[in-house]
């Protein structure tokens, strides 16, 4: 089983941002978390991050090629992308949407999700964990099929 792991603006700068909201984790001890996990369930993870938005829908058109589904972190482009809300859409696996922080609890325009929608399932407001969480549950979705 593979999955990939999708992040998108400004998660490459964890650890040097807003500390009191995603907390001092830096994405690639987040990803080494994530790895871990993988291995112990019996998975193979890799990992994409890009702060530019046609890059990160091109990564998701060829998901479907290569994976068996996904997490993804599209970042501030939850709140405003329509394109990779249709690139999701468009793919035949599954996607799990994290957020670190529970973007519901935060300003106004943060309460709507453009790609949850289309995804099978979104974690929010656990930090990192929110990771392994969705991890764990794409990989049980998945061993049903």
């Amino acid at each position: 089983m593979k999955i990939l792991v999708i992040n998108g603006p400004n998660m490459d700068k964890l650890g040097k941002r807003d500390a009191a909201v995603y907390g001092e984790e830096t994405l690639s001890e987040i990803n080494n978390k994530v790895s871990a996990l993988a291995k112990e369930l019996g998975a193979a993870v890799d990992f994409y991050q890009s702060s530019s938005e046609g890059d990160i829908v091109s990564e998701i058109g060829n998901s479907d090629e290569k994976y068996d589904g996904a997490v993804i972190n599209p970042a501030a482009y939850t709140h405003t992308s329509v394109a990779i809300r249709d690139a999701i859409e468009a793919v035949k696996i599954p996607f799990a949407e994290v957020h670190m922080s529970n973007i519901y609890s935060r300003e106004d325009f943060r309460s709507k999700s453009m790609t949850a929608p289309v995804c099978r399932g979104q974690i929010s407001g656990f930090g990192s964990d929110s990771y392994l969480l969705a991890l764990r549950a794409l990989v049980s979705l998945i061993n049903k099929k």
